[in-house]
């Protein structure tokens, strides 16, 4: 229960972890007539009752904690039956008006894994938008990455739906509506992963090579490096060399 928190996700620009129970927040008084903005973010309050164990250890956090420009700090935590269930927390501005988002994985202790995306909403860190949950206790997602994939002004977020087992790549559109937001599926991709049980790390992510976003990810049999886009809502995946650990963040770097 001491461990510390995973290291928190770089800040994502697009390229390159029955009813619910309510979610306590904490946020010191906020600076009069001053908009202020997520900078970074990070798991905090390590627990073991969700002790799935697919990022190499049983124990994942309760709670999410964000640093603010004005230099506060906001959280949210979960009570049973939710834990964040992640390498780290990734901040990106999804709907594109100044203000970033941050994208989490979170797990139901009876329905397993969804991605959801937190925000600032009228000064307070709230739920903005999530995926349905998977379904079933100990299923996980292994998130891809965030951009406008397709070109249409809105950004998608893309992920491994059970990457042990599934190996399916599911895209989603974020759907600004005013201070919320709708996450709509836009396809489905079988035959692909981005995670290995035990890894703690997800490795790849989304690049832009000068021809637009491609999603790096590997082949289900761990054999292949794949570039995959999505196109007019179809999605192509491009063979670009051989599988062996690091060669996910390797691809990258387009050299």
């Amino acid at each position: 229960m001491g461990q510390a928190p995973r290291q928190p996700k770089r800040f994502w620009g697009g390229c390159a972890r029955g009813a619910l129970t309510a979610v306590c927040l904490w946020l010191a008084m906020p600076v009069a007539g001053v908009a202020q903005q997520i900078v970074s973010a990070r798991y905090d309050g390590p627990t073991t009752r969700y002790p799935h164990g697919a990022l190499g250890d049983a124990i994942e956090h309760d709670t999410l904690v964000v640093d603010l420009s004005d230099g506060r700090s906001m959280s949210a935590r979960w009570d049973r039956p939710l834990v964040f269930e992640d390498e780290a927390p990734r901040v990106i501005d999804l709907d594109r008006d100044g203000s970033p988002e941050v994208i989490v994985v979170e797990s139901h202790e009876d329905f397993g894994a969804r991605l959801s995306v937190w925000g600032l909403v009228d000064g307070a860190l709230a739920l903005r938008a999530a995926t349905p949950f998977i379904g079933t206790r100990f299923r996980w997602l292994a998130p891809v990455g965030a951009a406008d994939l397709d070109g249409d002004g809105l950004f998608e977020i893309a992920y491994i739906d059970r990457p042990h087992l599934a190996k399916t790549l599911r895209v989603w559109r974020f759907v600004p509506t005013g201070e919320g937001a709708n996450l709509e599926p836009v396809v489905d991709y079988p035959g692909v992963t981005n995670h290995q049980i035990g890894w703690e790390d997800i490795p790849g992510g989304i690049r832009d090579c000068g021809q637009g976003p491609e999603m790096i990810v590997a082949d289900a049999r761990w054999s292949r490096v794949l570039a995959v886009t999505l196109r007019d809502g179809r999605i192509s995946a491009n063979d670009i060399g051989p599988w062996q650990r690091g060669a996910l963040d390797a691809a990258l770097t387009c050299d």
